[in-house]
């Protein structure tokens, strides 16, 4: 028999307040679904024996997927045996979050009947995620998504679903086009995606401008981040309308301005693009006088990761510009090297950024053939990522013929 006596009190208090609670929505669902009334049963138990419920039992998913399915169960199943298999299923989103409605009452019809009907819209891999549901509704559910349209997502030690911003269908700030990207990554990585063979996860985000408004440099292993490689576009006219409507635009511009490269003269603004770091700050503040500039590309970085095993990271620079049109071989050829040689050398469990850390981003770069670059070094003679070895030979001969002297 099920142990929900309907009497959660520590949940309920979580229930009050001006903001909005799961604890509310779960209720809601449960309502209709005895799976979400025993997860609330289990829910409060944890909080009175403050340990978690859930366990992970064995592997779980659909034929032919190695990822896609999180294999959830309960440690208490005759209390609450609703909820006894309680696994995830991560479907991938499409590019930007864009759905028509037709679409979502799809995905909600196909959960409420499979499923314990809680979804969340969107998880941080960016995927639409069904929570609870057993192992017998996994091959139905599946049939169900693919019939709409749908696909699984990433979970494992694999691709996890691409991700990117809104990009050029709302954005003006887009440098390239990261709908079409993330797409085009979506679907050639569609082996790597559904059958986990690296030594951990790996995550593509595209960024369509140095906003990152998909947070990439702090959460992707690959970020993609949309930039210019020429000067910042000016109108200076524009730029005296923001003055004459009351903006100082010295102190709130140009003294905000981490490289110090901008000046403002009361009619003119100058910029000194060699020392631009692409912040978008000054474009943001003032958007109808300034603008990327026109030879648009994206910068490739890597290495970002949350505090999981080791330490968080955010991304290094790896490639300071490269041109983002498809079909993207440039940049397909680079992730082609670097999945060689971390499944060839990488521990288990270790993201990419963990391995490069370990092997040094100098033989990491020689063995994915990516020359060094100054961009790739943080704060210049002070604990670079990047030696010259041939600097440091011309500098041993000097000393050696000294010597001789």
């Amino acid at each position: 028999m099920s142990n929900t006596s309907g009497k959660t009190p520590k949940l309920d208090k979580l229930d009050k307040g001006p903001w909005p609670s799961f604890v509310k929505e779960i209720k809601r669902a449960a309502e209709k679904s005895p799976m979400s009334k025993d997860l609330l049963g289990q829910l409060e138990l944890s909080y009175e024996e403050k340990i978690g419920h859930w366990k992970h039992g064995g592997i779980v998913g659909v034929f032919g997927y190695g990822g896609g399915v999180i294999g959830r169960y309960s440690d208490v199943p005759d209390k609450f045996p609703n909820v006894a298999h309680f696994h995830t299923m991560r479907v991938n989103m499409p590019s930007a979050w864009f759905y028509s409605t037709e679409a979502l009452r799809k995905l909600c019809d196909i959960w409420e009947k499979h499923g314990s009907g809680l979804l969340n819209m969107h998880g941080s891999t960016g995927d639409i995620i069904f929570l609870g549901t057993v192992t017998d509704k996994l091959e139905p559910i599946f049939a169900e998504l693919t019939e709409a349209g749908f696909d699984l997502g990433g979970s494992g030690s694999d691709v996890r679903t691409p991700s990117c911003c809104v990009g050029p269908a709302r954005c003006e700030w887009a440098c390239y086009d990261t709908l079409n990207l993330c797409y085009d990554l979506t679907m050639h990585y569609q082996d790597e995606l559904h059958r986990p063979a690296f030594p951990y996860k790996f995550k593509f985000k595209c960024a369509g401008c140095p906003n990152d408004c998909v947070a990439s440099v702090a959460r992707a292993d690959m970020s993609i981040i949309g930039t210019w490689k020429d000067g910042i576009q000016i109108d200076n006219g524009a730029v005296k309308e923001y003055a004459d409507k009351g903006m100082n635009i010295q102190k709130d511009v140009c003294g905000n301005c981490p490289a110090k490269c901008m000046e403002w003269d009361g009619s003119t603004m100058a910029i000194d693009n060699s020392l631009c770091r692409r912040c978008m700050h000054c474009i943001n503040v003032m958007p109808k006088a300034l603008r990327p500039g026109k030879e648009r590309g994206a910068c490739i970085m890597i290495g970002s990761k949350a505090p999981i095993v080791e330490g968080a990271l955010l991304s290094s620079v790896l490639v300071p510009f490269m041109k983002m049109e498809p079909p993207y071989e440039e940049l397909k050829d680079l992730v082609e090297k670097m999945h060689d040689i971390w499944c060839e050398e990488g521990k288990n469990r270790e993201r990419i950024g963990e391995f490069i850390q370990r092997v040094g981003l100098g033989n990491f770069l020689e063995a994915i053939e990516v020359e060094p670059s100054p961009y790739m070094v943080e704060h210049p003679r002070d604990n670079p990522y990047v030696f010259y070895e041939e600097y440091f030979e011309e500098g041993d001969e000097d000393e050696g013929e000294e010597e001789d002297e």
